[in-house]
C-alpha cells in the first residue's frame, strides 16, 4: 500500500531508479550491516562499504568466509574479497562477486572522513530519540519505576477478535 504521496511505488520506476543511480547513490546503496561489536562502539547500524573494511560473509555457498575488501565496483553493485576466489574452467582463478548485503563489516578502515560520518549518525540517532534506557544496570526498585514510566508513556489497548 502505497503511504507517501511523493514517492512512487511503481516496480518499473523503482527498478529504473535502482540500475540507473549516480555514483554516489550507489555508495548508499552499497551498505553493510556491522558486526554486534562495533553496532555497540558506535551506536551505528550500517555503513557504507569501502576498500580495506574487513568482512565476514553471512549468505550464499561461501557462508562464514573472511577477508578484506579489495575492490567496490559501484556499476556491478558487488564487492570483490580477498582469498574468494573460483577457478575457471581453464584453471585461471577469478574473484567471485558479492553483494555487500551478504557481508557484515567486522572491522572498519577509519579515516577522518569516516570518523566524520560515525559521529554524524550517532548524534542523528539520538535526536530521533533512538537511544535505548539502560534499565538492566539498575538495581531491582529502580527497573519497578523506570518500567512504570515507560507504561505510563506508551498506550496500551487491549483487542479482541470475534469468530464470524
Amino acid at each position: 500500500m502505497k503511504t507517501h504521496s511523493s514517492v512512487t511505488s511503481s516496480r518499473r520506476k523503482n527498478r529504473k531508479a535502482h540500475f540507473t543511480a549516480p555514483s554516489n547513490l550507489r555508495r548508499k546503496i552499497m551498505s553493510c550491516h556491522l558486526a554486534k561489536d562495533l553496532k555497540t562502539q558506535y551506536s551505528v547500524r550500517a555503513m557504507p562499504i569501502r576498500k580495506n573494511d574487513e568482512v565476514t560473509l553471512m549468505r550464499g555457498s561461501m557462508k562464514g568466509k573472511k577477508g578484506k575488501v579489495i575492490a567496490v565496483y559501484r556499476r556491478r553493485y558487488c564487492i570483490h574479497i580477498e582469498k574468494i576466489q573460483r577457478e575457471k574452467a581453464n584453471g585461471q582463478s577469478v574473484q567471485v562477486p558479492i553483494h555487500p548485503s551478504n557481508c557484515v563489516i567486522t572491522s572498519l578502515h577509519l579515516d577522518k572522513d569516516r570518523k566524520k560520518l560515525l559521529e554524524k549518525k550517532k548524534k542523528s540517532d539520538k535526536e530521533k530519540g533512538k537511544y535505548k534506557m539502560e534499565v538492566a544496570e539498575l538495581d531491582q526498585s529502580s527497573q519497578q519505576i523506570a518500567f512504570q514510566s515507560i507504561m505510563q508513556q506508551t498506550p496500551f489497548t487491549m483487542f479482541t477478535f470475534k469468530k464470524k
